[in-house]
């Protein structure tokens, strides 16, 4: 039986949620909150093994919620339920450690499979989300510096930062070390890569 807390300030939503999980039989509601607050509460006390999270409440939203839900009981798994969908929600909910992410005009059957797989430690996300999270990845990945073959760490950390046009000093800055010590690796680096010079040596890393 998968022990649910459900969370949402409103109650016509927490009562259809129940109804839909009450009508599974392995699905079991614990415990209803319509805040933050007695959301951490309830978690503590309760220990269910899944909590399905709304963000936006009053006093302690879903997303602090969460956070020191999990402080407390990192094996409870949160499932956010919202209306939005948008990056300024749903990263703040992952970096708080929510396993999943659904919308409520998800199908009911959507909400029920997310519950089982958030119980069976898998990560449940509404296909919308689910695509702006692999956008983002590739577009992220795409703006990451590949590494070249043959360099130290070191070397690659100043590589990055010339392709950026920062000067020695800048880069002496940023890494914490000499100026000569930058130097030093930026003249490793044009004999490494073949650059004659600075420039050339931007120029390389860019299209690296």
């Amino acid at each position: 039986m998968i022990r649910v807390l459900l969370v949402d300030d409103q109650h016509l939503i927490r009562a259809g949620l129940r109804m839909l999980c009450d009508a599974q039989t392995d699905i079991e509601v614990v415990g209803e909150a319509d805040n933050g607050r007695d959301a951490i509460l309830l978690a503590a006390r309760l220990i269910p093994d899944v909590v399905v999270m709304d963000l936006r409440m009053p006093g302690v939203d879903g997303i602090t919620a969460t956070g020191r839900i999990l402080a407390d009981r990192p094996a409870t798994r949160v499932v956010v339920l919202t209306t939005f969908g948008d990056d300024d929600h749903l990263y703040p909910a992952l970096a708080a450690g929510a396993c999943g992410f659904l919308l409520k005009d998800a199908p009911p059957a959507d909400l029920l499979d997310g519950v089982r797989r958030a119980a069976a430690g898998d990560s449940p996300f509404s296909q919308e989300v689910l695509r702006r999270l692999v956008h983002r990845a590739v577009h992220v990945r795409a703006e990451t510096p590949r590494p070249v073959e043959g360099l130290t760490a070191r070397e690659q950390d100043v590589l990055n930062l010339v392709a950026e046009g920062f000067s020695n000093t800048e880069i002496a800055e940023r890494l914490h070390i000499g100026v000569t010590t930058v130097k030093t690796h930026i003249t490793s680096l044009m004999t490494k890569t073949g650059s004659p010079n600075r420039v050339r040596l931007a120029l390389f890393a860019r299209d690296a």
